[in-house]
């Protein structure tokens, strides 16, 4: 299993940019998420960043969907 990171609903926590981190990669007890800048002008949504999932890494825990509030996360089979 793993987690994967819908591309048109992760906006990379906009919010938080300017704290350089997501509510994902903040809460990711094996830090397995990182993020990614976009270039905004052909970004979804005029993303500027998304995270990505290492799941070599991931333990399956399901945090980071717990806290993702765009709903961007969830678990692959």
């Amino acid at each position: 299993m793993g987690v994967l990171v819908d591309l048109e609903k992760c906006d990379g926590c906009t919010g938080r940019k300017d704290k350089g981190t997501s509510a994902c990669v903040e809460e990711c007890p094996v830090e397995c998420i990182s993020l990614v800048e976009d270039d905004a002008s052909s970004a979804p949504h005029g993303r500027e960043q998304h995270a990505v999932v290492n799941n070599e890494e991931c333990t399956d825990c399901e945090v980071c969907i717990d806290v993702c509030e765009q709903e961007a996360l969830s678990m692959t089979e």
